[in-house]
């Protein structure tokens, strides 16, 4: 597996790189990326991440539920999405879109995975 050198990611790899470092909501990432791949909708996007998830350095997870020591609730990146499952989801705008209704329990996120940590942002 390659490691690239920071500066070998493209602003947009990179936005992707650390929205998975920060377990962010996956509409996150659009607050770091130019306008002209915000707006030019998911499939350019999804042509960004894919391959991140491919390399290995990304995990897409869903939100599940999660109890803290001390009892409060929250919420914790749950099991990876299936890679086949991906491009279904990935196309689907309602998923770059922050809820509505504030409901995060099983939006999707993003985890760098053990490789990922390992390249520097």
């Amino acid at each position: 597996m390659r490691y690239p050198a920071t500066d070998e990611l493209s602003s947009a790899e990179r936005a992707f790189m650390i929205n998975a470092s920060e377990i962010d909501i996956l509409p996150g990432v659009r607050g770091d990326l130019d306008e002209s791949l915000v707006s030019g909708g998911p499939s350019g996007l999804t042509a960004i991440l894919l391959p991140l998830v491919d390399e290995g350095w990304i995990e897409v997870c869903r939100l599940v539920p999660w109890t803290a020591p001390d009892g409060a609730q929250g919420l914790q990146p749950g099991p990876s999405v299936p890679r086949q499952e991906l491009p279904a989801l990935l196309t689907d705008a309602e998923n770059w879109e922050y809820p509505g209704d504030g409901e995060w329990l099983g939006r999707l996120t993003l985890v760098l995975t053990e490789s990922g940590r390992r390249i520097p942002q």
